[in-house]
């Protein structure tokens, strides 16, 4: 790996992960004869007998992480210890080491603290002290970058340490996240906090996490579970692209071409069959370039060096084409020659013509190949990588050409939930999971980028909760070579989609685990004796929503009177057996029965909207009450979730109110 940057590197250790299972460390255990080892005490009886102890001068995030290590330390045993910040002189009897200091090597001598692969974490203890450590990678000079919607501060390139604290907090102190903010929080307080020596090591595949809740991405201030999505370890990732692809449109790598280069540069633009340069099909962050043409690779290369000059820890550069994906892509004569006849057949579109002609993909991977060889040429010490999309006409994989290891395809298809699911612009029923496989065979570096059309009403907040096939789709996007997953239209919707929210983070972090387990886990933590209706209730939602999206219920049918009794009597069941159980669990049933109440309201609004419509707007009795159900469902919905944003595009966009509000130019969609 180069570093063309004056980096900070502290230490972790390797471990190989194969189907999720931890290889040599446990099979060792097996032989091993059984040796008793005095237990390493933190906590005892409300006393903390163990200092956390944080190296000189770490990142901000290093130091917030201790300080949280701390509090919880204090949750869990009552005691909260303190918090040290260089080496101390004497050292105490015992201590918790917060990241790496060579001091480590002395106290572990058996450990092995070099860094081999991105983010790995490393938890070891033996019977005086216990390290928390994992490869974290920094420039000292930009620790605050901008990013779409706002500064990120405190900025490393890898936190292996902060994602081992939280891994340390929720595997070994027991604690759970279920949702955000205090009813979602589930602590098991103990006598002692102590841990016979162990080593536990990990390295995660799925190095952009952060684009799964994207709005609580680094530097975007839409979201409103920031806490959540950094505890469960998605949002620190190594990537550094979510919070960048949340700033271009769409994540397409020209918006902006146009305006700057329409009247200086025409010849920067794709070729129409009428012999124009006109940037059909006109609208904004639509207008296809010319691939083929050196001078923009040059501009492309000089919009690099501008880039790298805001934010000189910026990785990945992207050359997408722009949106509207089948639409007015080059006809010049270079362009075509990058074709290759063998490939599948796509319907593409200009200006008065709509003809059949060859998937894009093998041209698609010549442009990108070109200029990551002239970003190694002109960077030849640093890994700077060329983002393309497998969007439209490149979602085929290429028939001849082969990316370069310094190409990453960013994978975008509507396939999520059903690994059985076409690609929509496929007239011979290709499959977008296998498009992915074969994309993944060509040795490129992958990610999965779905846009998810929500069949099951993601977007309108509803229920759309398909737990099995989400699992099915991890496992297979890891098992054909994933490293990155971001998802579009994903809004924050706890009460209605929160135990989607909590399988994803644990999948991202590592997609071989049993989800089935992780969800039991998930109603027993957070339901406690009434584990089982609650299981039943979101299997209901799971279950209803596969069988509208399946077709084989329309929305009317799938959430019909006979549903909403018989979810309703679940959530009844579950208050009668919590009724002298611990109160956190009444206010937790309390947060799911306001989404099943959510769901009803907004179900009657879509009904009714419908009647409205087809009524040329005439009925008053339908307006009203639509109104007035939107005057119940938006307290509740500002106070406890992120329903604001999704509220104010489903009145702009989606006609859900009888006055939509106009689109606002900067509404993210």
């Amino acid at each position: 790996m180069r570093h063309g940057m004056a980096m900070c590197v502290v230490g972790t250790v390797l471990l190989m992960v194969v189907a999720g299972n931890f290889l040599g460390q446990e099979e060792s255990k097996k032989n091993a004869p059984e040796v008793r080892v005095a237990p390493l005490i933190l906590v005892d009886k409300g006393a903390s007998l163990a200092p956390i102890i944080v190296f000189k001068d770490a990142p901000a995030m290093i130091r917030k992480a201790a300080n949280e290590l701390a509090s919880y330390i204090e949750k869990v045993g009552g005691a909260k210890p303190a918090v040290i910040e260089g080496l101390p002189n004497p050292l105490p009897k015992k201590a918790i080491w917060v990241g790496f200091q060579p001091k480590l090597k002395e106290l572990f001598p058996k450990t092995n603290f070099d860094f081999k692969y991105p983010e790995e974490i490393l938890i070891v203890a033996n019977k005086n002290n216990l390290a928390i450590v994992g490869r974290d990678r920094w420039d000292p000079q930009h620790l605050v970058v901008k990013g779409g919607y706002g500064k990120v501060e405190g900025w490393q390139q890898e936190f292996g340490t902060v994602n081992a604290v939280y891994t340390f907090i929720q595997d070994y102190l027991d604690v759970r996240w279920l949702w955000p903010g205090e009813t979602g929080e589930d602590i098991v307080r103990k006598e002692q906090i102590a841990f016979a020596p162990f080593e536990y090591r990990y390295h995660p595949q799925i190095r952009l996490r952060s684009g799964i809740l994207r709005l609580s991405a680094p530097g975007d201030g839409r979201g409103v579970s920031h806490d959540w999505v950094r505890l469960q370890r998605m949002q620190l990732d190594s990537s550094n692209i979510a919070y960048r692809l949340n700033a271009a449109v769409g994540g397409h790598g020209f918006g902006d071409w146009w305006e700057r280069f329409h009247v200086s540069h025409p010849e920067y633009f794709a070729l129409q069959p009428d012999g124009t340069r006109s940037g059909f099909p006109g609208r904004p962050g639509t207008e296809k370039i010319c691939q083929s043409n050196p001078a923009v690779w040059d501009q492309w290369l000089d919009d690099v060096a501008k880039q790298l000059e805001l934010d000189p820890t910026q990785t990945q550069f992207n050359a997408a084409f722009n949106d509207s994906s089948t639409s007015g892509h080059c006809l010049c004569e270079k362009c075509r020659a990058w074709d290759v006849p063998e490939a599948k057949k796509r319907m593409l579109t200009w200006e008065g013509l709509s003809q059949e002609y060859v998937a894009l993909s093998d041209r698609n991977v010549m442009f990108a190949n070109i200029l990551a060889r002239k970003l190694r040429q002109r960077y030849p010490d640093k890994d700077y990588y060329v983002t393309i999309l497998g969007y439209g006409p490149t979602r085929p994989a290429p028939v001849k050409n082969k990316p370069d290891d310094n190409v990453i395809m960013v994978h975008c298809s509507n396939w999520f939930a059903g690994l059985g699911d076409n690609d929509r612009d496929s007239s011979d029923g290709e499959k977008s999971s296998q498009q992915f496989a074969d994309w993944a065979a060509t040795g490129v570096k992958i990610f999965y980028r779905p846009n998810l059309p929500g069949e099951g009403g993601l977007g309108y907040m509803l229920p759309d909760v398909p737990f099995g096939r989400a699992m099915e789709t991890f496992r297979h996007v890891a098992e054909h070579n994933c490293t990155g997953i971001y998802f579009d239209t994903i809004e924050e919707c706890w009460a209605t989609q929160g135990p989607l929210y909590y399988l994803m983070a644990h999948l991202a972090w590592n997609p071989y685990q049993d989800g089935h387990a992780v969800m039991d886990d998930y109603y027993r933590r957070g339901f406690g004796p009434a584990a089982g209706q609650l299981k039943a209730y979101w299997t209901l939602l799971e279950e209803t929503r596969n069988r509208m999206v399946d077709g084989k219920l329309t929305f009317p049918q799938a959430y019909d009177a006979a549903f909403y009794k018989r979810a309703g009597s679940l959530l009844d069941e579950a208050d009668a057996v919590v009724a002298k159980a611990p109160e956190i669990y009444r206010r937790r049933l309390a947060h799911v029965r306001a989404g099943l109440e959510f769901t009803r309201k907004l179900n009657e609004v879509r009904e009714l909207m419908d009647r409205y419509k087809a009524s040329k707007n005439q009925d008053k009795e339908a307006a009203d009450r639509v109104r007035a159900l939107w005057k119940e469902i938006e307290p509740v919905a500002k106070e406890k979730e992120n329903y604001f944003y999704v509220l104010e595009v489903m009145n702009m966009r989606n006609s859900f109110h009888p006055e939509p509000k106009p689109m606002k130019a900067d509404t993210p969609w």
